[in-house]
C-alpha cells in the first residue's frame, strides 16, 4: 500500500514510567524475566528510577496488582511476568488462560498497556531458555512491546 499512512510506535521510551508486576513464584525464573525488561526500557531511554516493580505470590495475583496499577495513573504502561510450569496435573492450564484474560480485560478496560510476559512452560530446563537462555527473554519481550505501545498510543491521541 504505497499511499496508506503508516502509524507505528517507536521503541524510545525517555519519558514514560513504568511497573512491572512479578510472581515471586518460580523466582530463579521470575527474576530474569525482570531483569530483561529493566535492561530493555534502560537501553531504550528509560530512567530505571521510573520503574517500579510489584511482587505478588503467584501468576494468579498478576492481574489484580495490574489493574490496581494501571488505573492509578502514574504508568503509562504495566509489564506483567511470571512462570508457571507444568506438573502433573492440569492446574497450569486454568492459571495460564485466566491470567492472560485477566491482563487483555484490563488492558482495554483502563486504556493503559499491560504486556503478556508470563511463560506457560513444560519444564524448568524450557523456562530457563524462554528467561535469557536460547530463546531470549519473554521479558525484554513484554517490554518492548510496552514501550512501542506507549509510544503507539500517543500518536493515536
Amino acid at each position: 500500500m504505497k499511499d496508506a499512512n503508516k502509524i507505528q510506535g517507536s521503541l524510545v521510551c525517555a519519558d514514560a514510567s513504568f511497573a512491572i508486576v512479578v510472581s515471586r513464584f518460580n523466582d530463579l525464573i521470575t527474576s530474569r524475566l525482570v531483569d530483561g525488561a529493566c535492561e530493555t526500557i534502560e537501553r531504550h531511554g528509560g530512567d530505571i528510577g521510573r520503574i517500579d516493580i510489584v511482587y505478588v505470590p503467584g501468576s494468579f495475583e498478576i492481574p489484580l496488582a495490574a489493574q490496581k496499577l494501571a488505573v492509578s495513573g502514574k504508568y503509562a504502561a504495566v509489564i506483567c511476568v511470571g512462570a508457571v510450569i507444568q506438573g502433573s496435573t492440569t492446574h497450569h492450564e486454568y492459571i495460564n488462560s485466566q491470567v492472560a484474560a485477566g491482563i487483555m480485560n484490563i488492558s482495554r478496560e483502563t486504556g493503559v498497556p499491560l504486556t503478556f510476559g508470563v511463560i506457560t512452560c513444560e519444564s524448568m530446563e524450557q523456562a530457563l531458555d524462554r528467561a535469557g537462555g536460547k530463546v531470549g527473554n519473554k521479558g525484554t519481550e513484554a517490554a518492548l512491546a510496552a514501550i512501542e505501545m506507549v509510544s503507539l498510543l500517543a500518536k493515536l491521541g
